[in-house]
């Protein structure tokens, strides 16, 4: 490994975030949201000067590395929370299980009316949960792994994106409600959308991520032998 090209992507990837960051907090608008604008910009730049990945990733390993500290640190949200959690439990599983099954079912479903192949079916089932599980799951069902990592990827730039018009189009404001919708549609992407609203809602976003997970991990298999 270049040391020296790691660092020039280290500096590359956190100064176009810093730079969407400071646009999206003056222009606060969901098309303008961080991890969608600083992803677009990344890529255009690779494929216009041609820098192959494996080259980019020299740096960009490096900031995926802190994806599992960050995870971790949901922990303090959660645990400041606690009270909030317990009092609506039910709720919470609930609507992420509702989710789930609307999640996976309705990406299968719109899958076999329009024809699309059974592996790239495979590879998409499992889009609603974190990059690691889509992955491992997509393998277990015979998908495409790599493939999947890239459907979870849209799925949780365009709950980023979309989520903010949905949840007021149809007036959810309530903490929970919010948390349980980003952290069951949009994953990780999500889980930071909604820690922008509130320290409540991010909470609860990280547990019904981590339900999400669970339960697609346990069904997304029997909806696959039913379906297909």
């Amino acid at each position: 490994m270049n040391i020296g090209i790691a660092l020039l992507f280290i500096v590359l990837i956190v100064g176009v975030y810093v730079v969407v960051r400071l646009l999206y907090k003056r222009y606060p608008k969901p098309l303008l949201v961080p991890i969608a604008t600083s992803t677009f910009f990344i890529v255009c730049m690779l494929y216009f000067f041609k820098i192959p990945y494996e080259m980019f990733m020299q740096g960009g390993r490096w900031i995926d590395e802190l994806l599992g500290p960050a995870v971790v640190a949901l922990a303090i949200p959660l645990y400041q929370h606690r009270k909030t959690l317990k009092k609506h439990i039910v709720s919470i599983f609930s609507s992420v299980f509702v989710g789930m099954i609307v999640g996976l079912g309705s990406g299968i479903l719109l899958s076999l009316w329009f024809d699309v192949e059974e592996v790239i079916i495979l590879s998409l089932a499992p889009k609603s949960v974190t990059s690691p599980v889509a992955m491992d799951l997509s393998q277990l069902i015979e998908g495409i792994p790599a493939l999947a990592a890239v459907y979870v990827m849209v799925a949780g730039i365009s709950g980023a994106v979309l989520g903010p018009y949905l949840l007021k189009w149809f007036k959810i404001h309530h903490p929970v409600a919010v948390g349980v919708g980003y952290g069951s549609a949009a994953h990780g992407v999500g889980i930071s959308m909604a820690l922008e609203i509130g320290e409540e809602q991010g909470a609860v976003s990280s547990i019904a991520m981590t339900l999400s997970a669970i339960f697609t991990s346990i069904l997304c298999p029997f909806f696959i032998a039913f379906l297909l």
